[in-house]
């Protein structure tokens, strides 16, 4: 079995001129990573490596999210390839995981994770806002042959105030 949690990264900062993956998180967003990632604990498996985009958002978030889930923030694996909009190439990268990992959490940027949760998932959601938990459980051993899954657990900021 594989256990998916994918995040979609925290509300950003479109104020200062800085270049898309460089944006930092606002203060919305530093509040809702933080609201989610305390209320997760319950529903994240006991082993997991996190994943994250390589963008300034993403990785703030994914920070945030392991420093409150006491995961050690050396530990979590910067990708180049998920700084992706696309599920195509969001679907390719976690094809690609190594199958000696049974779950993975996941930070990264929409449209690739709504477009994502609703073809390998069981529940439709209209949009996966900003710090957006989805967890996803497949009943495969293969990374690689993840087919349609079950939708366990959606966390969204606006449920938690």
């Amino acid at each position: 079995m594989k256990n998916l949690i994918l995040v979609r990264h925290a509300k950003s900062n479109w104020d200062m001129p800085l270049k898309d993956r460089d944006r930092p998180l606002d203060q919305r967003g530093l509040y809702d990573a933080h609201l989610v990632s305390s209320n997760i604990q319950k529903h994240i498996p006991a082993k997991y490596i996190i994943w994250s985009s390589i963008a300034k958002r993403a990785s703030d978030t994914a920070v945030i999210f392991a420093q409150n889930i006491l995961y050690p923030i050396e530990n979590i694996l910067y990708k180049e390839d998920l700084y992706t909009f696309d599920e195509k190439q969001l679907e390719e990268v976690i094809k690609s995981c190594n199958n000696s990992f049974d779950s993975v959490i996941l930070f990264g940027h929409n449209a690739a994770i709504t477009n994502f949760v609703n073809k390998f998932g069981d529940k439709f959601i209209e949009n996966v806002p900003t710090s957006g938990f989805v967890s996803l459980q497949f009943e495969n051993d293969s990374w690689e042959e993840i087919k349609k899954g079950k939708t366990k657990k959606i966390i969204i900021p606006k449920d938690l105030k």
